[in-house]
């Protein structure tokens, strides 16, 4: 299933990964089988949603919506598309997505690049019967947030996407939006939150909400986030988006670029903050673990520490299509 790399590799990151969601789109649009039988099922119960399995595509791989019956037939229990703003925005200006080969690992500056709400919407409305649990990752536009208006976008975001979501997911953790992490403190969080939750609560049908956090929140900041989830009626924490920091013995000559690492090296932090996400939330929030997840073995690890979910993305990229029926497969019963 690896047999893309060397010429997926030869090409720059961003490209190789356009041409990927392009493949994936025109294969699911197909029917197209990518491996033979169904995938296994080891149904989950989260906030209300059953998810076939417990391993999920990540937000950032598919951001408008275009290859989601592509990811479905790849074993996904769940994809979430995104992270889509109210307005288009072109996002950072390349290179931005650099891959580190010897270290397993992917640095975005990306910046929230995407066609905006309203295409994506019109795309999943026309999908067909979906074969696991869509999941929308919801932000904020750069002068959004550089105006002090962001919350606005994400009630706008909430309000646009309940009717065509399973679940919603508040994006406040990427680090390529200067500013937008600052929502993870007090008490921005919790207006943002209560906004969030009025807008659901308006829409045509009440739709789980999500809050995503970055794994670079300090054991405080990461309590502060927790207790403001739970107060505020969050269904679930997806622990965590990628990290400003370099953990020691990164080898790639790109580890230098500025951005956000996932992948491998993350795997340790990741592992880390699962575990203090489930002491501050004792039980009472499903938990959804992210970050250097690359195997059936780490995806088992998250899952006995607390998580009901796993998601995956920058392991795709060097372990290839099947990874995510390969997991599945190797999971527990």
């Amino acid at each position: 299933m690896r047999f893309y790399h060397p010429l997926l590799f030869s090409l720059d990151a961003e490209l190789a990964h356009r041409l990927t969601i392009r493949m994936l789109a025109a294969w699911g649009a197909a029917g197209t089988p990518f491996a033979p039988g169904a995938a296994r099922e080891m149904p989950v119960t989260i906030a209300g949603l059953r998810f076939p399995n417990p391993v999920g595509l990540a937000a950032g791989v598919d951001k408008d919506a275009e290859a989601v019956a592509g990811f479905f037939a790849l074993g996904f229990g769940s994809v979430e598309v995104g992270t889509l703003t109210p307005r288009p925005q072109p996002g950072n200006p390349q290179p931005r997505l650099f891959r580190l080969v010897e270290d397993r690992a992917v640095i975005n500056r990306m910046g929230f690049n995407n066609g905006g709400l309203d295409a994506a919407l019109d795309r999943i409305a026309r999908m067909p019967e979906r074969r696991g649990v869509l999941g929308i990752n919801v932000g904020a536009n750069k002068e959004s947030v550089a105006g002090d208006s962001a919350i606005a976008d994400y009630v706008a975001g909430i309000t646009k996407a309940a009717p065509f979501a399973d679940y919603l997911t508040i994006n406040i953790s990427s680090p390529n939006t200067p500013g937008l992490r600052n929502l993870q403190a007090q008490p921005a969080l919790g207006e943002l939150i209560a906004a969030c939750d009025a807008a659901r609560h308006l829409a045509v049908r009440r739709v789980p909400l999500f809050l995503k956090v970055a794994p670079d929140l300090d054991r405080a900041g990461l309590e502060v986030a927790a207790r403001a989830a739970i107060d505020g009626g969050i269904d679930a924490l997806v622990v965590s988006n990628t990290t400003i920091s370099r953990p020691a013995g990164l080898r790639s000559a790109n580890a230098g670029e500025t951005g956000g690492l996932s992948g491998a090296p993350l795997a340790a932090l990741a592992r880390a903050r699962l575990a203090e996400a489930r002491d501050f939330t004792g039980g009472q929030l499903p938990l959804v673990s992210v970050g250097g997840i690359g195997s059936a073995d780490e995806a088992q690890r998250r899952l006995d520490a607390g998580a009901s979910l796993v998601q995956l993305y920058s392991a795709l990229v060097f372990e290839g299509p099947g990874l995510a029926r390969r997991i599945v497969a190797g999971l527990r019963p």
